[in-house]
């Protein structure tokens, strides 16, 4: 089984499994009922996005050097015992069922989805990018 990583309203792919969006905020305009069929998500799991702060210091990174200290930031951030745990449980999921973690974020190379989220919940699976 594997950890999918997709971009959030997507077109959902044969064996993505359980759709996670990992996003401080639902979709703009999109009715709670069809945040699913619309493939923006399955469950909310907004405590897995970076903190309101933290979101904002990631947008305005201009250099590397801006993004390596977001990381570090987010990675502060994801190990809180709440959040800890939650990422332990998809780590496990993922042994026996597919995943697939999403947010918004248009740039794959400066999306917390990959660098740190995916790195954390991928400790016992390799993500696949869809």
């Amino acid at each position: 089984m594997a950890i999918h990583i997709v971009r959030l309203g997507s077109p959902r792919h044969v064996d993505e499994g359980l759709r996670l969006g990992t996003v401080r905020r639902p979709p703009r305009g999109v009715p709670k009922n069809e945040f699913a069929s619309r493939d923006f998500y399955d469950i909310w799991l907004p405590n897995l996005a970076p903190s309101e702060a933290l979101l904002k210091r990631a947008r305005a990174a201009e250099d590397e050097r801006d993004w390596r200290s977001f990381v570090r930031a987010y990675r502060a951030e994801m190990k809180s015992s709440d959040v800890a745990r939650v990422l332990d449980l998809l780590a496990a999921l993922s042994q026996s069922t597919n995943l697939s973690v999403g947010c918004y974020c248009e740039n794959e190379a400066r999306c917390h989805r990959i660098l740190p989220l995916a790195g954390q919940i991928t400790q016992c699976s390799v993500p696949n990018r869809i």
